[in-house]
């Protein structure tokens, strides 16, 4: 075991979970797509770094160092901070916000004591009343397929500013989590693709590939040998 993992729902507007997380050797990992942002504390070797992490389109290699410890706040599709809007943060182009003390760190121009797993909603809601954290219903009606009277290039806008993402991105990562999970539970490759709506195998097989660093086949024989 290289790490501990401890996740929470949340029943805040802004958050989709909380979680914190402590290695105890390093190693290295996939780390697969995703469709939320997160603020991310890491502490390592005495210092703390607060850092804005973006949506991820594809699978790519990583790799966390030795007893470090981190605290997660994953938010919510349309969830999104002005000054950092997702986009701009997409695909590993993390922001790391200045330090201010060992608790604290600086933001828009004030210190914020840094998040800790039982008060995250808190520190949420402040950033919501400080103004610096907004929230743009559009995105889940969107999801949710409700009619909008609203042009489809103003959907477009509001939908790619708030998520970083296209609603067929959010789609597509999304299908191929749903795949992942469907596998681990022990479903036949054909039947999930055929479930899932994936052309065939090959179309499945090559989702998987881009957004879970994993074929179809090794995640099924990962459950075998669990």
């Amino acid at each position: 075991m290289f790490f501990t993992l401890e996740e929470r729902p949340s029943d805040s507007s802004f958050v989709q979970a909380v979680w914190r997380n402590q290695s105890e050797r390093p190693a290295s990992f996939i780390s697969t797509a995703g469709t939320h942002w997160e603020m991310v504390w890491m502490r390592y070797r005495g210092q703390s770094t607060l850092t804005l992490r973006g949506p991820e389109t594809k699978a790519t290699p990583a790799d966390f160092p030795a007893e470090a410890e981190w605290l997660g706040i994953t938010f919510k599709l349309g969830a999104f901070m002005p000054d950092f809007p997702p986009g701009g943060l997409l695909d590993r182009q993390d922001v790391n916000l200045p330090e201010s003390t060992s608790k604290s760190f600086w933001l828009s121009g004030s210190t914020w004591e840094f998040p800790t797993y039982e008060n995250a909603e808190t520190f949420v809601d402040r950033l919501a009343r400080a103004e610096l954290l907004v929230r743009d219903p559009l995105v889940e009606d969107v999801l949710d397929e409700v009619p909008l009277d609203l042009s489809p290039r103003t959907l477009q806008y509001r939908f790619l500013r708030a998520t970083g993402l296209t609603r067929k991105a959010v789609q597509q990562i999304q299908r191929a989590w749903q795949a992942a999970r469907l596998l681990g539970q022990g479903y036949p490759i054909l039947d999930t693709a055929y479930q899932l709506g994936y052309f065939d195998q090959s179309h499945l097989t090559n989702s998987l590939r881009h957004y879970m660093g994993q074929t179809p086949a090794q995640i099924s024989q990962a459950l075998q040998s669990e």
